[in-house]
């Protein structure tokens, strides 16, 4: 997947540049909560559960400051992606032990047609693999240079 499909798969309505969560659980209803007010996800509950159940298979921390919590349920009808930012981090039980400050909640439908899920998911990743580009995203304080950095550009 090009960074510019990539980038499509965010909206201005999911991003926090400060998140007001100061531990895992708050983060995923603070991030998840998003969804919800924008009517991506019908049931709040159904996709806290896969999360919880997503996060017992192995933290979505995967280090370096950034956490992706991610899955697919039923109660989502398309790939989207949301983005929080923590100035002071927080304990996400990351593998590096590190605190997160980087989140992206990614939810999916169960069946992905358009095949945009895992695509999504590696883009991310390699896009987070590159220290410039966490210290970047470190420094985002609204949507546009969010996509900037998913953008590469």
């Amino acid at each position: 997947m090009i960074s510019k499909e990539l980038a499509q798969l965010f909206n201005n309505n999911l991003f926090i540049s400060n998140l007001k969560a100061t531990n895992k659980e708050e983060v995923l209803g603070e991030l998840l909560d998003l969804f919800i007010k924008e009517k991506i996800v019908r049931n709040r509950q159904i996709v806290l559960e896969m999360l919880h159940q997503r996060e017992t298979l192995g933290s979505t921390g995967i280090g370096k400051g950034v956490a992706i919590p991610h899955g697919r349920t039923t109660a989502a009808l398309n790939v989207v992606i949301a983005f929080g930012k923590s100035e002071k981090g927080i304990d996400f039980n990351a593998i590096d032990k590190q605190p997160v400050h980087l989140f992206f909640m990614i939810i999916a439908p169960p069946n992905d047609e358009e095949n945009k899920y895992l695509p999504a998911l590696g883009s991310l990743v390699t896009i987070i693999k590159s220290e410039k580009n966490r210290e970047r995203l470190l420094k985002v304080t609204n949507y546009s240079e969010l996509l900037s950095i998913i953008s590469g550009e």
